[in-house]
This record gives structure tokens, C-alpha cells and sequence, in this order.
């Protein structure tokens, strides 16, 4: 399969399983869980054609292991990112003592503001590179990698989980614990 092909189909993966499921008719379960069988058969007849061998490969070698089968192979979910109502199931996780959001430069402001805010996604996205946060930054704009004081925010009460891919997860990051305000000149730009 070429690479357009399977990005194409990776991010329709993403769409379906973290968003909009009932765009092809499939409901997630409470854990976020679809059969395998149903995936197939409503990408097929909603024109989207998708082999098992193209679901595994994707699975297999998507780059940020956005999804994950059950042990059995019968079922398929997306790790995190999800805007639709799941439970997870992780479990609460003492994070590293520092970790990274990646974001565009133009949502400062309001992050200086209100903190990190999780909006419509079940959780802040953190992660224990600065590389890392780079990259997802530049999906947003010109990207702008602030420095998360997570283990003080464990020490204050703030619970952290991490996803089967690595992604560490949290509910709200307050501006407090942010690089920031007048330590802007230490926030990491990348232009």
C-alpha cells in the first residue's frame, strides 16, 4: 500500500474510532472497544474499503501507536485523543518530574491565561520529549514546546495516566505550573 493510501486510511481510522464513529454506523463500547468484524464491514459499505492486513499494518506501524488490539485480535481502539464519551480504564500514574505540551504560538495568550484547558478531548496530551512536543506543535502552527511542572502537579493532587502509546494524560495543567509569564524567554520556540 502506498503511503498516501495508508495515511489516508490511518487518519479515517483516527476519525471513526476518537470522533465520529456513527459516521459509519459502529458504536465504540464504554472502553472505547469495536469489534473488528464490524469496523470492516462499515468501512466497506460506507465506500471505505479496509482489509484486515491494512488494519494491522496500520496498527502495527503507525509511527504514534494511536491504536491498539485486544489480545484476542477481535477488537480495535484508539489509545487517547478521543472526543467521544470512553473510559479508558487507565489507571492514576506518578509522572516524570517534568513533562511537554507541543502547541501553535498563537494559543499563548489564552494558555497563560486559563492554563492547559482539555476542551472537547478527555485530556491535556503531554509528553515526556521536548522532540516530541515539537512535532505535535507543528501540526497547530508555529509550534511553541512549554515545560509542564508535572510533579509538583502530583504532589498538589493532580492525578496523571499514561496511554499504551506512551502519551501521558492529565485532566487540566494550570498556568502555575507552566513555564511561563515572566519566564516566557525560557519557553522553547521553534521557528
Amino acid at each position: 500500500m502506498d503511503n498516501k493510501k495508508l495515511k489516508s486510511k490511518s487518519k479515517f481510522l483516527s476519525l471513526i474510532l476518537r470522533h465520529q464513529p456513527e459516521l459509519i454506523g459502529i458504536k465504540l463500547d464504554q472502553n472505547g472497544w469495536v469489534s473488528i468484524s464490524a469496523i470492516l464491514n462499515a468501512c466497506k459499505d460506507h465506500g471505505k474499503p479496509l482489509t484486515m492486513e491494512e488494519l494491522q499494518f496500520i496498527v502495527e506501524n503507525n509511527n504514534k501507536k494511536r491504536f491498539a488490539f485486544d489480545e484476542k485480535l477481535q477488537r480495535i481502539r484508539a489509545n487517547q485523543g478521543h472526543s467521544v464519551k470512553v473510559d479508558l480504564g487507565y489507571e492514576p500514574k506518578s509522572p516524570p518530574s517534568i513533562l511537554y505540551h507541543g502547541t501553535a504560538i498563537q494559543h499563548l495568550g489564552d494558555i497563560i491565561k486559563n492554563g492547559l484547558v482539555k476542551k472537547s478531548r478527555h485530556h491535556i496530551h503531554l509528553s515526556v520529549s521536548a522532540d516530541i512536543a515539537l512535532e505535535v506543535g507543528k501540526r497547530h502552527g508555529v509550534p511553541v514546546v512549554l515545560t509542564i511542572y508535572s510533579y509538583q502537579m502530583e504532589q498538589d493532587g493532580y492525578d496523571f495516566y499514561v496511554s499504551d502509546n506512551g502519551v501521558w494524560l492529565t485532566d487540566h495543567v494550570p498556568a502555575k505550573y507552566i513555564l511561563q509569564k515572566d519566564h516566557l524567554k525560557k519557553i522553547s520556540f521553534h521557528l
